[in-house]
Parts: structure tokens; sequence; C-alpha cells
């Protein structure tokens, strides 16, 4: 089945709805939305492919009040209003239609609804709400579920790495696919893989567990992989798993297919690697920044061959 998502400027022009709609604008406010308006003509015609959608804002509670009544106002002009928030609501409302409301159960949609979330080739930096500081990398999406009693960061998808402020009353969890990984007054790396999480802990100390109750501590510079039914220990000399940080993909003897799928969320279109060579093992340090120039560089050392199909399709296969 294929993925049903929305572009990037479509997903901008949802984010700019939110924070027009969260507050009164401010002139400041203002003028970035139409700076970004008249950045791309893209942000153009998806801000008016939106609006069409919605209509005007009086129009728009009117219409959504008929449909749903006493529904719009709690989606539209709550008074602050999370863009995950806003977008389950209009999708609740039908106004993406059925594709969307699909999208939304896969893993891409789950990402989109995300309260953080990153791009294609995009890292950012959060400050949240108790001091902590949160670091997206490229690809990755997070929800926030902060309490009187705990502060929990659902990873959607993708990889962070956290620091985290000291707050004796709330614990600090970070929650993947298969488990949970808690703070014990620390710095440390969660990435989501296919079948399991990797945990890195870059300072202090963290406690990992599984729903069947299993758990493990790991200190400083140890790192783990959360399994679906077990904790597989990796020791030491992961540190350079931190280094997208920088910019930079360090590798120590990894399989191609591990290389090529830390570089998928920095290059827009498909990668396939042929069967063939998808074990062969890469040393070395690649610009993540720079995907192309990685993919080059791995073409000249690897007796691999590298076919671009446009910007849609590279295919990696065994030389003649």
């Amino acid at each position: 089945m294929s993925q049903i998502a929305l572009s990037r400027a479509s997903q901008e022009a949802i984010d700019w709805m939110v924070r027009l709609r969260a507050a009164t604008p401010d002139a400041q406010l203002l003028a970035r939305f139409e700076s970004w308006l008249a950045s791309d003509p893209a942000h153009d015609l998806a801000w008016r492919q939106l609006q069409q959608g919605l209509g005007s804002h009086y129009e728009t509670l009117r219409g959504f009040e008929r449909r749903a009544p006493g529904q719009a106002r709690e989606v539209l002009l709550q008074p602050t209003p999370s863009r995950r928030e806003v977008l389950r609501g209009l999708v609740g409302l039908g106004l993406f239609g059925g594709g969307l409301w699909l999208a939304a159960r896969s893993q891409p949609g789950q990402a989109l609804l995300a309260d953080l979330h990153t791009g294609t080739g995009e890292r950012r930096v959060y400050s949240l709400a108790d001091g902590s500081q949160l670091n997206l990398n490229a690809g990755s999406a997070v929800d926030l579920d902060f309490s009187a009693s705990q502060r929990l960061l659902r990873l959607r998808q993708g990889e962070l790495v956290v620091q985290v402020a000291a707050d004796p009353n709330r614990p600090f969890i970070v929650r993947s696919a298969q488990g949970d990984v808690r703070a014990l007054g620390t710095r440390f790396l969660v990435r989501q893989e296919d079948q399991a999480t990797r945990v890195l802990v870059l300072e202090h100390s963290v406690r990992l567990s599984l729903p069947n109750g299993a758990s493990h501590d790991l200190q400083e510079g140890e790192a783990a992989l959360l399994q679906a039914h077990h904790i597989e220990p990796l020791g030491r000399g992961e540190q350079h798993r931190a280094d997208w940080l920088q910019g930079q993909l360090s590798v120590l003897d990894e399989p191609l297919d591990a290389v090529i799928e830390a570089l998928r969320p920095y290059r827009s279109g498909l990668i396939r690697v042929a069967p063939d060579v998808r074990s062969l093992r890469v040393q070395g340090v690649f610009p993540l920044d720079q995907p192309e120039r990685a993919l080059t560089a791995l073409g000249e050392t690897l007796p691999i061959r590298i076919s671009h199909y446009g910007p849609w399709l590279t295919l990696i296969d065994a030389q003649d």
C-alpha cells in the first residue's frame, strides 16, 4: 500500500495556522508569516489550499458547527492548541478526508501528528518546559506528556539526545516501541530501530525496563539494545553514535545497509540496496548534511555501483 503524507510545505502551513490561531498575533509574528509565504511559491500554494479547505475564519466556524456542533471551537479556538491536537481535530472533523485518517494510523502518520518532529535533513534543539534540552535527529518525532507526577517523552520514530533537568518529584522517561528509559540525572541517546531500541548513556546513568518486567541499569559510556523480550548490553565503544549532533556519521565496521539507513533521513527519495551488498563492511566519517557526497565516498571505496534515477530513486548494487 502506498503511503499517504503531506508535503513539507503543507505541514508548515498547518504549523502557521496553529501559531496564528493560538493567540492574538503580534506584528513580529505576522512579519515572519509574510516572509515565509513569500520565500517559496510552494508555501503560498499550500497556504491557499489549506484556506480553501478551511474557508474564512468565521465561515469555517459556522460550517464546523453545522457538521460537529460544539466541537469546532474546541478544536480551533482552545487557548494554547498544540500542532498535534489541531491536526487530530481536523482529521476527526474530516477536513483531510479518509486518506489522512488512514495515514495517521501508520508510523509516518504518527510522526506527522507528533508534538515535535524534524523533516528530511533537519536537526533541531528544543528547550522543554522543565528546563531539559532535547536534540532531535533528522526524520524524528516525539510526543510530550508532562504532568505533576512525571515527564514522559514518547519516541515515535528516529533518534534523540536529551539533557535532563533535575526534578526529584517527577521522573523523566523516554518510551519507545520496546520499553522505557528512565533518567537517573543524565544525558543520553535513544534511537528507535526496526526491531529494537538503542540506548547510549553520555553522562551519569539510566534504568532500562521492558513491559515483561526485565530491567537493567546503564552507566556512563555504556550502551544496550532493548529487544522485544530481553535487554542486550553492548558494553562501551558506542559514543560515536552521538556524532550526528555535529553533523557527522561516524562508522566503525558497520554493514553498508546500516550506513544507508542512517543516511535515509537526510535525503529525499528512495534508496534501495541490493541484498548481495548489504553486508559489506564500512568504516569512515561521512557528512550527514551532504548525503550525496557520502554516497560518492561509499562508491569510491566499496565494490558497488550507485545508479540515480532522478531525485526519486537510487539503486546500489554490486559492480559488474
